[in-house]
């Protein structure tokens, strides 16, 4: 007998839009494994996150154990496992980064917005956390903001863009 969902407890499903996207990217791949990550990708833009529901909810609709599909969310710092805040933060911290200044960013991170990394200010506006390298060693440091790269970051333009994002 199928569960029914409470009130308080929202079923997980794709938008319209979202169910359309899904057959295009299933159609695309030799198998529905390989549409995994694809998959992942439109299930954040959907939800916001990526919840313990939502990846049961993928894993079903791949057909693929819960386990794979965590193991993917887990490895990845590129899926939100938390409602990230309304200004998601990600500082590189890799060789490059960190030989250019990432460690004085992140301390004013955590100085400035009061929260440290992997936490969420109480407002939920910004999120920090610190990444593996974001592919841009030539214009060190590196802080993304959303989608959003900012090169060459030093304290001074980090504390101008969060004066123009609060």
């Amino acid at each position: 007998m199928a569960k029914q969902a409470t009130e308080t407890e929202k079923a997980v499903e794709f938008s319209e839009a979202g169910q359309k996207e899904l057959q295009a990217l299933l159609a695309r791949y030799p198998d529905k494994r390989a549409a995994l990550l694809m998959v992942l990708h439109l299930a954040q833009r959907e939800f916001g996150w990526i919840s313990q529901d939502v990846m049961k909810y993928i894993a079903e609709q791949l057909e693929l154990p819960y386990g794979d599909v965590y193991d993917a969310v887990s490895f990845y710092t590129m899926f939100h496992t938390r409602p990230p805040g309304k200004y998601h933060l990600q500082v590189c911290h890799t060789l490059s980064c960190a030989l250019r200044g990432a460690h004085q960013i992140c301390q004013h991170i955590e100085e400035k917005l009061g929260i440290k990394e992997g936490e969420v200010t109480p407002d939920g506006k910004f999120s920090f956390v610190k990444v593996e390298c974001l592919g841009s060693c030539g214009t060190a440091p590196v802080v993304q903001i959303n989608e959003d790269y900012h090169e060459n970051m030093t304290v001074e333009k980090l504390e101008q863009f969060l004066k123009t994002l609060k």
